[in-house]
């Protein structure tokens, strides 16, 4: 398959989620880039997310960190928001399901099961991630498929899930881990960091999906195309 280096920005066939921008893949395959830190594929009917982190800030409180309460219930209201704006039938989380073993207690199921039960009908998937590792599996009643990189989701698509940013020849990668940003400048010397999605040929990086996550030192290469989640909207910059 050959690489396009000046990657294209066609229309959907179908009418797009509220704020969300398409890019299309070297083979033709359309994406939409969602301000809910989502990547939608029609075709497939599935919605991508990556670096939830659920019970993060959990493990920080036990270590003595004072960190907000909410951020499981704001995650799931988010995933919820995913799901209505797309109806997707398939998500798939891109990795770090989970941030800790030490996060991952009863506190943290309780939420998670009835979650999962107002979405029995849909299909999910976890590509392990370095933090699920570490952390251990989601117990197997809330009906999540595990899989390790790189994962296809659909037989025969040029499109592979992962959660560590690789080239895969042939393919366009999906992955998180970078928790990539960008800074925008204004005219008064002010500034401010929005989570951004990443495009280089044969890779899109999602931003960091979780209410408690942060972000990295920037490890995207030079020529990178940025869109950031600004309010409502994605935008290229």
């Amino acid at each position: 398959m050959p690489v396009n280096a000046d990657p294209s920005f066609a229309p959907s066939p179908t009418a797009p989620p509220a704020g969300a921008l398409a890019i299309t893949l070297p083979g033709g395959t359309t994406l939409w880039l969602l301000p809910q830190r989502a990547v939608w594929w029609p075709a497939a009917r599935t919605a991508f997310v990556a670096d939830v982190h659920f019970g993060k800030a959990a493990t920080f409180r036990r270590a003595g960190q004072p960190v907000p309460h909410g951020t499981t219930a704001d995650n799931l209201a988010r995933l919820d928001a995913v799901l209505a704006v797309t109806g997707a039938q398939h998500l798939v989380f891109l990795g770090d399901f989970l941030h800790a073993r030490s996060g991952a207690a009863d506190a943290l199921w309780s939420q998670l099961r009835p979650w999962r039960e107002r979405h029995a009908g849909i299909r999910m998937t976890l590509v392990r991630g370095n933090h699920d590792l570490h952390a251990g599996d989601p117990p197997a009643a809330l009906g999540i498929t595990l899989v390790d990189e790189p994962w296809q989701p659909m037989e025969g698509a040029e499109v592979l899930a992962c959660h560590h940013p690789h080239s895969v020849a042939g393919a366009t990668v999906l992955a998180g881990h970078l928790h990539p940003t960008a800074t925008l400048y204004g005219l008064a010397r002010d500034s401010v960091r929005l989570p951004c999605f990443a495009w280089t040929p044969g890779l899109v990086v999602l931003p960091a999906f979780g209410a408690f996550t942060g972000s990295a030192v920037d490890q995207l290469p030079p020529g990178t195309l940025r869109f950031v989640v600004a309010g409502a909207q994605v935008r290229r910059l």
